[in-house]
């Protein structure tokens, strides 16, 4: 019996560590997105704050292989909508990329612009996508009502031509729920 107090605290020690780790990171579900709407599941990506700033790990199967923009968007919603000319867009109700300084540039993810502006992430030969990148500007608590999405094709970072984000919108997970 005198060897329960120590394994008590030191059992309520390890549990406040993993629950501290545990609100330092948030895993969120992306899924493929159309005009018709929200589809398939593609994986994960893991959000976790870092001293250097938020670290994001996909864990992503299904998307085509190459380079694509990669953001995180205004709105908590991954759900098609209508443009000017009335056509359902995937993603729409997304909104535009996360910009809290009303900078209405892109100047990639170490510059001044949107804050929503990410690395570009990779995705190998077999459409899947491992590799962590990290957003030096953005901490956890930014992206809380906010998506994640993932453009056809890589991105210019710039406004000029008006790529800004890569190609159409064709993955998405919503940071929050």
């Amino acid at each position: 019996m005198r060897y329960t107090a120590p394994f008590s605290a030191l059992a309520a020690s390890l549990l406040m560590a993993a629950s501290a780790q545990a609100a330092d990171t948030l895993d969120v579900d992306v899924h493929r997105i159309s005009a018709d709407g929200v589809g398939d599941s593609l994986g994960t990506v893991t959000l976790e704050q870092s001293d250097h700033g938020l670290l994001l790990t996909p864990s992503l199967d299904g998307l085509e292989a190459g380079i694509h923009g990669f953001h995180v968007h205004q709105n908590a919603s991954c759900e098609p909508g209508n443009n000017d000319d009335g056509e359902s867009v995937a993603g729409l109700s997304a909104g535009g990329h996360y910009d809290p300084e009303a900078t209405g540039t892109h100047q990639g993810p170490y510059g001044e612009g949107h804050l929503g502006d990410l690395p570009a992430l990779s995705v190998d030969s077999s459409g899947k996508a491992t590799l962590a990148i990290l957003a030096p500007r953005l901490s956890l608590d930014d992206l809380d009502g906010r998506s994640l999405m993932i453009h056809a094709g890589g991105d210019n970072y710039s406004d000029e031509p008006h790529l800004g984000g890569g190609g159409a919108r064709v993955a998405c997970g919503v940071v929050g729920q």
